[in-house]
C-alpha cells in the first residue's frame, strides 16, 4: 500500500501538470490570435489606416519572430529545463500582450508582436520535451492530444472573446485583460512543477549527450524533413482560420463580428475534440498490437483529406451549407493533429533531441503562420474574394498527405552516436 500511493500521487501530479501545459498554450493562443478579432473590426482598421496587406502583416509579424526563435528555445529547454524558462517567456508575452492596449503607433503594434512571437518561441519545444519525458509511446497519442487541445481551444476561446470585448469595450481593453489574467497561470506553474535547472554537472553531461545527435544528423534526416513539410501543410490552413476567418465571415458571408466569433469557436473546438479521440483510438489501436508508425500515417493522411472539403465551404452559395463546412473540414483536420506531432516529434526522434527537433519544425509551422497570413491578404488583395485563398489551402493539404505517405520511415530517422562512436536509438 505504502508503494502504491507514492505511484499515484506522481500519476496524478503528471496529469495534473499536462492539463497545466495546455492551459499555458490555450492561454499563448488567446494572445496571439485574439487580434484577428480586432482586423476584422472597422474601428480597429480606420484608426490604423490599415489597407488588407497590412493586415496581412500584422497578423504575420507574430509568426516571424516566432519561427526565428524556435530553434533557440528548443535547444534552451533541452539544455535548461521546462520549468523556468516556460515561466520567464510566459511573463514576458502576457506583459506584451497587455501592453499592445497602450500603443498608439502601427509599428508599436508590431513591435508588440513580435515580442510576443519571441516570448511564445518556447511553449512547443518545452511542452514535447516534458512529454516525452513522463510519456510512453501508448499515451503519447492521448497526451499530445489533450495538449493539442489548448492550441485549438486557444482560438476558439480568443475569437468570441475578443468580440465580446469589441462590442461592450474596446480593442485597448480587451488587449490589456487578456495579457494580464493570463499571468494567473504562473501560479500553479510555479507550485506544482520540479525545478528542472540542471546543476552545472548535469548541463556537462546534458551537453555531451546533445552532441551525440547533432544539428547536421537532424537536418540529413527525411523523417525530420517529412515533419517540416506535414507541420507546414497543417498549419497553414489552421492559421488561416485563426488570422483571416473572422475577416471572411465578416466580409464575404456578411456575419457580425459576434457572430463571426462564435462560428470560429465551433471550428476550433471542433478540431480540439477530434484531436483528443483521434490520439486515444490510435493510442488504443497501438496498445492492442497495431503498429505504431502505420497507425498514426493513417489516422494523419486520413485528417489532411478531410480538411480539403474546406474548398466546398469557399464555392457554396448557401450560408449555412458555408458554415457547415468551414467547421466540419477544420474539424476533421482534427484527424491528423496529435498523431502528427507525434509521429514526427516523438516516435521516430531520439530522446536526447526532442526540444531541437521540436524547434526545428516549429520554424516550419511558424513559416506557415507568417506565409498564411500575409499570403492570404495579398490573394485577397488581387482576387477580391476568399476563393483563391482557399485554394491554395487544399493544395497544401494534398501536399501533406503526400509527405505523410512517402517520408516517414524509420530507417530514415536521426541517428545518435554514442561517444564511443557506435550507433544507437533512443
Amino acid at each position: 500500500m505504502e508503494t502504491t500511493q507514492p505511484a499515484r500521487r506522481g500519476t496524478a501530479s503528471r496529469w495534473a501538470i499536462l492539463a497545466l501545459l495546455a492551459i499555458g498554450v490555450l492561454i499563448s493562443f488567446v494572445d496571439r490570435t485574439s487580434i484577428s478579432s480586432t482586423l476584422a473590426d472597422a474601428g480597429f482598421v480606420r484608426h490604423f489606416a490599415l489597407t488588407d496587406v497590412d493586415r496581412g502583416w500584422i497578423n504575420a509579424a507574430f509568426f516571424w519572430s516566432y519561427g526565428l526563435f524556435q530553434v533557440p528555445m528548443g535547444w534552451v529547454a533541452d539544455r535548461y529545463g521546462v520549468k523556468w524558462p516556460y515561466a520567464i517567456s510566459f511573463a514576458l508575452w502576457c506583459l506584451a500582450t497587455a501592453m499592445m492596449g497602450a500603443v498608439t503607433a502601427l509599428a508599436s503594434l508590431v513591435v508588440m508582436r513580435l515580442i510576443i512571437g519571441m516570448a511564445e518561441a518556447i511553449v512547443i519545444p518545452a511542452s514535447y520535451r516534458w512529454i516525452r519525458n513522463n510519456f510512453g509511446e501508448s499515451q503519447n497519442g492521448l497526451a499530445v492530444g489533450i495538449l493539442a487541445m489548448g492550441n485549438k481551444f486557444g482560438p476558439a476561446l480568443g475569437a468570441p472573446v475578443g468580440a465580446w470585448f469589441l462590442v461592450n469595450y474596446s480593442w485597448q481593453v480587451m488587449f490589456i485583460a487578456t495579457g494580464l489574467v493570463g499571468m494567473i497561470w504562473l501560479a500553479p506553474w510555479l507550485l506544482l512543477v520540479r525545478n528542472d535547472l540542471p546543476s552545472k554537472a548535469q548541463l556537462t553531461l546534458a551537453n555531451r549527450s546533445a552532441r551525440t545527435v547533432g544539428l547536421g544528423s537532424i537536418l540529413a534526416s527525411p523523417v525530420v524533413w517529412g515533419g517540416m513539410i506535414t507541420n507546414f501543410c497543417y498549419g497553414y490552413f489552421t492559421f488561416f482560420c485563426m488570422t483571416w476567418m473572422p475577416a471572411y465571415l465578416v466580409e464575404q458571408r456578411n456575419l457580425s463580428i459576434s457572430r463571426s466569433g462564435l462560428f470560429t469557436f465551433f471550428s476550433f473546438a471542433g478540431i480540439a475534440i477530434v484531436a483528443a479521440l483521434a490520439g486515444w483510438a490510435a493510442d488504443r489501436i497501438i496498445a492492442r498490437g497495431g503498429n505504431a508508425i502505420f497507425v498514426r500515417k493513417a489516422f494523419t493522411i486520413a485528417g489532411f483529406v478531410g480538411g480539403c472539403t474546406v474548398l466546398l465551404g469557399a464555392y457554396a452559395h448557401s450560408l449555412n451549407v458555408a458554415l457547415f463546412w468551414n467547421v466540419l473540414s477544420l474539424s476533421l483536420l482534427g484527424l491528423a493533429t496529435a498523431n502528427n506531432l507525434v509521429l514526427s516529434r516523438l516516435t521516430l526522434i531520439p530522446k536526447q533531441a526532442i526540444g531541437l527537433v521540436t524547434g526545428v519544425q516549429q520554424v516550419a509551422t511558424s513559416l506557415a503562420g507568417g506565409v498564411a497570413a500575409s499570403l492570404s491578404g495579398w490573394l485577397l488583395h488581387v482576387s477580391g474574394n476568399y476563393e483563391l485563398p482557399m485554394l491554395v489551402i487544399l493544395v497544401f493539404l494534398l501536399v501533406g498527405a503526400l509527405a505523410t505517405a512517402t517520408l516517414f520511415r524509420p530507417e530514415w530517422a536521426p541517428k545518435v552516436t554514442e561517444a564511443h562512436g557506435s550507433l544507437k536509438r533512443a
